[in-house]
Parts: structure tokens; sequence; C-alpha cells
């Protein structure tokens, strides 16, 4: 019986090739890219996951309630962790981490490496798999290195490496290090990314800061015993607070702080390791969402829901040709559940055969897709049980929902209705109505939203920084020269060139450069019996000029000698408070007063979902440059960037240089946005290509149908244009209440999103007038050229039709 089932369903398949083709083609398109994004889903929810201890590692987040409000960091002090471990009970093991570049020397060999300073319990806690040398403590000595396997290539040519002996460069020191384990490389969905691995205390800060509770600049990992919980844990260490950061708890007091609900001023919070990736700090609070990969699960579903309307469409609309074999059928005997497994067969070949075809696209794809979305997806992902099991489970509800209301419509049809050919009232063109609907009105929702993305990307593209982006170059200080000479030689060595117009540097980077490295630093101190927080810039001295930052009042930098000094932004001086702010004297240093020279106006020197917040720009050489900044003439702007490179090769032969201007620097930093709005881009105009190839086969079943009253009509003496209209109107009337739908929808989640921006776009009426106008074009381009042919088609033709 079931052989005879899967006959005839073939059989009718291929007999209706047109719309057997389309569902086809628009399932599989449908069922490659839920496979492709899925993936991408999956990959970012699997951050941290590979770790066997994950569901007792956290991490450690210290939040005051200052005057301003409430705030949270991640940065620890350095005495933090071995007084919890000791003092707090429930901590199984404790790590601090510092993630850092670095310069490795080996023989000739000069290499700018990743770097991360750990405590000795670090690859205990963790699961990065030792794959030779010392798997049972790694980092038992100071002077002990653990080397991935990339790593190990990149230095060393060769991963038999254990024991050899290589120099870091530490705080301006060539510093040995012996290698003692080779680990595997880092799994890309890792939080922590290091190519070396080495002791905390080896860090160039430790020594200066190993007491100090109020120098706070690494992170803190902790793995809590079986059985503690993260509250449990947060409340017994209230006393721990109390006492070690009294003298922070009572200056909040003193300037005006609000305790929180608890009666609490500083507090310690655990986030889980696996929410680390998804976590983010907005007034004081830990949050954590997962908005970004459901959101690409979400647009993975929208455009599966759209192949399968068109199914359930075009099955419905089709009936109508069926009528007679159903009722012959029935008066033969047929029972319902009989019908019923015909027609849900044919459905099961169609699903089969597109979710074949999805799977063949989606891996001929992969690579495309990876490197348009910026994923670090692997083909591994689509063979795991889970994503198998997942893939099944979907194909197997769709092909019983999608496949099965069409089928049951039909086998309950009744014998006497089927005979006569005519379908009464059930209720069938309301639920393909609906269904058009909900399809258009999912499609005009990811046009605004793509609109909506790529205007504020191009907002934040073109805004005025406050800063010289185009004409500045900028690059990591990776080689062995000390930072400051090295900015020096670099001015000496391009000030003959007339296209050089100044060379500077600083301890950060603006936006991203090629080496990937981000950095801030920020302070507090007394002025005036209150605690003045601000972030912290050391500069070299013609750093304000090289950016073409604007001096609103006093003076910039004008020599090395002007160490004794510094400069605020606008913002700063604000927090100070002061009618003029050049009056001020900081104690940065205990004991230690500088002058302000002068005030540069506000910049944004952070992203641009952020205030601009106060910045004080010091200069000292007792703390290193990590970024170069070279101002350029508009003129020969290659060549320039040329000249610089090959003066960085002379002064540093086997240091790589990775320079790139300050805008690119700045593109980079929109990289999830771009990604983002890239992938609903796609997704839009997949939903459109999908609805119009429904529409289409739509219109060409429904004049089919209407075949005999187009003849009538223009032997009556109808236009091409009247018969036109008619044909369309319903359609497009369907497309103009989906717009209706999607658009306050759609305001509201791009209002929303949008808040995640302290600078962002206006949200106009024009995104959504232009998505409706787009969705409406489209969708009448795609019935109208089937509709004008069956409108100018000879009269005598069409009535002659059976």
């Amino acid at each position: 019986m079931f052989k005879n089932y899967l006959k005839i369903a073939w059989r009718n398949l291929i007999k209706d090739k047109t719309n057997t083709g389309l569902n086809v083609v628009g399932l599989s398109i449908a069922f490659a890219v839920v496979i492709l994004l899925g993936m991408a889903a999956m990959f970012q929810l699997s951050y941290d996951d590979f770790h066997a201890n994950v569901d007792s590692i956290y991490k450690v987040v210290r939040t005051e309630q200052t005057p301003k409000g409430p705030k949270a960091g991640t940065v620890q002090p350095a005495p933090l962790a071995p007084a919890l471990y000791a003092e707090v009970p429930g901590v199984k093991r404790i790590a601090r981490c510092v993630e850092d570049g670095t310069l490795a020397l080996y023989n000739d060999k000069e290499v700018s490496m990743d770097i991360i300073w750990v405590d000795q319990e670090f690859f205990s806690m963790f699961s990065f798999p030792i794959l030779n040398g010392n798997d049972k403590n790694p980092l038992e000595n100071l002077n002990s290195v653990v080397v991935t396997k990339d790593g190990a290539n990149k230095l060393f040519g060769s991963t038999d490496v254990i024991g050899k002996t290589f120099n870091l460069l530490v705080n301006g020191q060539e510093t040995p290090f012996t290698v003692s384990a080779i680990a595997d490389n880092i799994l890309p969905q890792s939080n922590l990314d290091f190519q070396i691995a080495a002791r905390f205390e080896s860090h160039n800060e430790y020594n200066e800061s190993k007491e100090a509770w109020d120098r706070q600049y690494h992170a803190v990992y902790v793995e809590l015993d079986e059985g503690m919980t993260a509250s449990v844990f947060e409340k017994s260490s209230e006393p721990f607070i109390d006492l070690h950061y009294e003298e922070g708890i009572n200056r909040l007091k003193r300037d005006g702080a609000t305790a929180d609900e608890n009666g609490r001023f500083i507090n310690l919070k655990l986030v889980p390791l696996k929410d680390v990736h998804f976590a983010k700090f907005k007034n004081g609070f830990v949050e954590v969402s997962r908005s970004r990969p459901y959101l690409i699960f979400g647009i993975a579903l929208l455009i599966l829901f759209i192949a399968c309307v068109n199914y359930i469409n075009m099955s419905i609309a089709k009936t109508a040709k069926r009528l007679k074999e159903i009722g012959m059928r029935k008066t033969l005997g047929a029972q319902k559940q009989q019908l019923f497994f015909q027609f849900w067969s044919e459905s099961l070949f169609v699903f089969l055969l597109s979710i074949t075809i999805g799977v063949v696209l989606s891996a001929v794809f992969l690579n495309d897709f990876k490197s348009m979305f910026n994923t670090q997806i692997s083909s591994e992902l689509l063979l795991s049980p889970v994503f198998l099991v997942g893939l099944l489970l979907t194909v197997l509800v769709i092909t019983m929902l999608v496949g099965g209301y069409p089928a049951l419509l039909m086998s309950r049809l009744g014998t006497i209705q089927s005979l006569k050919g005519k379908l009464e009232s059930s209720g069938s063109n309301k639920v393909r109505n609906v269904l058009m609907v909900f399809q258009f009105g999912i499609a005009i929702l990811m046009i605004v939203g793509t609109l909506v993305l790529w205007g504020q990307i191009d907002y934040m593209r073109n805004k005025d920084l406050g800063f010289d982006k185009e004409q500045v170059v900028s690059f990591p200080l990776n080689g062995k020269r000390n930072s400051h000479d090295m900015v020096e030689l670099l001015r000496d060595e391009l000030s003959g060139n007339p296209d050089i117009i100044s060379v500077s540097g600083s301890d950060s980077n603006l936006g991203l450069g090629k080496d990937g490295g981000r950095s801030s630093s920020g302070i507090g101190f007394e002025y005036k019996g209150r605690i003045v927080m601000t972030n912290f810039l050391v500069v070299n001295h013609e750093y304000i000029q090289t950016l073409g930052l604007n001096v609103v009042a006093g003076r910039s930098f004008e020599s090395a000698g002007d160490s004794l000094g510094v400069v605020i932004n606008e913002a700063m001086a604000k927090e100070l408070g002061e009618q003029d702010p050049l009056i001020s004297q900081l104690e940065i240093d205990d004991g230690v007063f500088y002058p302000v020279y002068g005030v540069v106006k506000d910049y944004n020197f952070t992203d641009l979902d952020r205030e601009i917040a106060p910045m004080t720009f010091f200069m000292s050489r007792q703390q290193n440059l990590t970024y170069g900044f070279v101002k350029v003439s508009p003129a020969n702007m290659a060549n320039s960037y040329a000249a610089i490179e090959s003066a960085w090769k002379k002064l540093e032969p086997n240091a790589e240089f990775l320079g790139s201007f300050v805008d690119e620097n700045i593109d980079r930093t929109f990289k999830q946005e771009k990604t983002t709005a890239k992938m609903i881009a796609s997704g839009s105009i997949i939903a459109i290509l999908l609805s119009c190839m429904g529409l289409f086969a739509m219109s060409l079943l429904i004049v089919s149908q209407r075949t005999k009253e187009i003849g009538i009509r223009k032997v009556v003496g109808a236009s091409v244009t009247s018969i036109t209209y008619i044909l369309t109107k319903d359609f497009l009337k369907l497309v103009l209440i989906a717009f209706v739908i999607a658009s306050p929808i759609a305001w509201w989640a791009m209002r929303e999103w949008l808040q995640n921006y302290a600078y962002k776009i206006e949200l106009s009426i024009w995104y959504f007038v232009a998505a409706g106008a787009l969705a409406l074009i489209i969708a009448f381009l795609t019935i109208g050229t089937r509709t004008v042919r069956a409108a100018r088609a000879n009269p005598v033709k069409s009535l002659r039709t059976e």
C-alpha cells in the first residue's frame, strides 16, 4: 500500500513540473539558509562550552554605587585573588589573567605574540589540552611558559621545543623563559585567546601593584567548590569586601553615593563563564544578552516560514485542479485516511528532496558564508549529533504540519462537492490570505531592519568624531626598542619628507588596528575632598597636534619637557567643576600636583555606543607607549604610507609593520553591526525572493482558473489595464495590509535597538515608506508580468479552453 502511495505521488509531482519545481527550489534555498544560519547561531552559543568545569567557573565583577550611579568593572587589583582564596570559603581554584601582546625573541627572530599572564592554577581550571611536556603543573616555575602549536611553529618553526629557552620583552628588558609544555591551538569559540601563557607574577606591573588594592589591571576567574552557588558566595564575600575596601566605601559615602537596596556600596558579582561572551555592563549592572544568536535563529526560521507558506498556499490552490480526482477516489471507496496519506506522501517526497539539496547547497557555500559573515563555523558542526538530531526533528515537524495541513484539507472534501468540481466556502482563501499577509509582513520587517541598520552604520562611519581620522596612520610599537625612543627616531627619520606633518604616540589606539588590540586605562584621585574619575592616556608631546584635536582653552604640550603638567578634555573640565579649569592642580601621584596646561574639545575616543567621558592626557617616560601615530598630507597618501613603513623597517628590521589609517580602525569597530546588517539584508533578499516565487506560482494558478472570465471580459470590451487591475488588486491589497501590520512592529524593534547607542540616527518615516514601496513594486512586477500576458491573450483561445 505504501509503495503505491509513493508511486502515485511521484507521478503527480512529475505531472505538475512548474509548481513542484518552484516548491523544491524555494524549500531547498530555505533549508540551506536554515542550516548555515543555524550553524552560525550554535557557534555563538557554544562559547566556552568546551571547558570541563564550565558550570563551576565564574568571572569576578566588582560593582560600585558611585555618586553618578552604579558602575561595574571586570578589572581587579592584584591582591584580590589570593586574599579571596584564603578568606572566603567555597573557592576551589582561582586565577588572575592579563591578555596582552608581547615581543618574543629567539636567535635572530623577533615575533609579535599574543600572551596571557596567569596564575599557576590556570590550566587546572580551564580545559586547554596539553599535548606535550608537563601536563600536571606546566606553570610550576616563574620562568616556565606554555606555548600553543601555532605559537611554537610561528616562533621556532617546530613543535618539538620542550625545554627550549627564548626571551620575552618585559618592561623593556629581554627576560628568558623556558617552554615547559605545548598546548593545543585555542578553539575559536574561546573568550581567552593566546599563543603563550606565562606566570602572572612575571608581568611587568606585578611587583609595583601586588599589594595595591587601588590599582586594577587584570581579570579574575574563580572555580567554586561542588555545592557552592554563586549567590551564596556573593553573600559570603560581603564581610571580605567591607574589610578590604573600607577606605573606598568611606569615600563613596563621603562623596554622596547612594547605597543599593541592600544598603551596600561595593559588591562582588560572579558571571558564569558560559555567559561571559554575552555579558555587557550597562548602568552598573551586568546584562547577559544572547540576542544576536537568537536573532540569527529568528531570521532562519522566518525564511523557512515563508517557504512553508508558499508550499501551503500552492497546495491549497492546486486543490481546485484535483477535485474530480478526489471525488472519483471517494466514489471508488477511498477512506479519509487513505487520501490523507496519498497527498501527504507527495509532501514527503518534496521535503526529502529539498532537505537533501539544502544540505548540499550549505556545504557548497559554507566557505563563502564564513567569509561574508565573519564567522568561524566548520563543517564538523554540520556532522555533530546535536545538530543532526535538531535538523531531523525540524524536517519531521515541518513535514507533518506543512505537508499535513493541505493533505487534511483535501481529504475532508465531500464526494458530491468534489465531483461537481467546485469548492464551497471552506475558508481556504482566508487561510491563504492570512499566510500571505504574514509572509510579506516578515519581508517588510526585514527590509526596514536592513535600511535602519545600514543607516546607523553610515551615520557612525561619517560622523565627525572630533579628530582627524583620514590623514593619520596608526601602528603598534611592537619592536624591541624603547617606545619613547622609537617615536623620536621615527620623527627624525621622517623629518625630511614634505608629506609627513607630525609624528607622535600613545598607550592606546583609536579604533581597532591590524593587531586587533584595544585597551583603555582610568584613574581616580582626590580633588578638593572628593574622588574624580577619568580616563588616562599617556602620550608623546605632539599627540594633540597629530590627531588634530581642537584646543579650546590654554595650550597643548609643546615639548618633551612638558611632562610636569596635563591636558584635559571638556568632559574632564566639567568633572572638576571649576569656572576656569586652567587653575586646577591635579594630585595624580601622591604628593605631586600637576597643573592643567589646556583643554581640548570633546572627541569620541571610544565606540559610539558610549557618551564622551572625562579624559586626561599625561606625558611620562615611566610608562610605555604602545602605538605610534603619523599625520600625513592629503596628497600622495599612498607614498606617505610607504615612507612610514620604510622608516619602520630601517629602525626595526625584525618587527612586522602593522600600520593602518585611523578611519580604517574606526570602521573595524563596526564589524558586528556590519555583519548583522549583511545578515538581515541577505535575509531580506531571500525573503522577498521566496515570497515572489510563491506569489508568481499563485498568479499562474489563479490566471489558469480565470481564463474563460478573462476571455469574456475582453469580448465585452475590457481593456488590458482593467483586466490586469482586477487580477492584481487582491494581491496588492494583501501587501498593503502586511505593511500596515509590520510597520509598528518594525518601528518598536528598531527604536529598542537604537537605544544601545549614545549617538544614533533619527527613526525617520521614510525608512518604512521605502520598505513598503519596495515590497509593493516587487509584488506588482512579479504578478504583473503573468497577468498582463493573460490579459493580452486572444479571447477566442481563452473561450475555447476546457
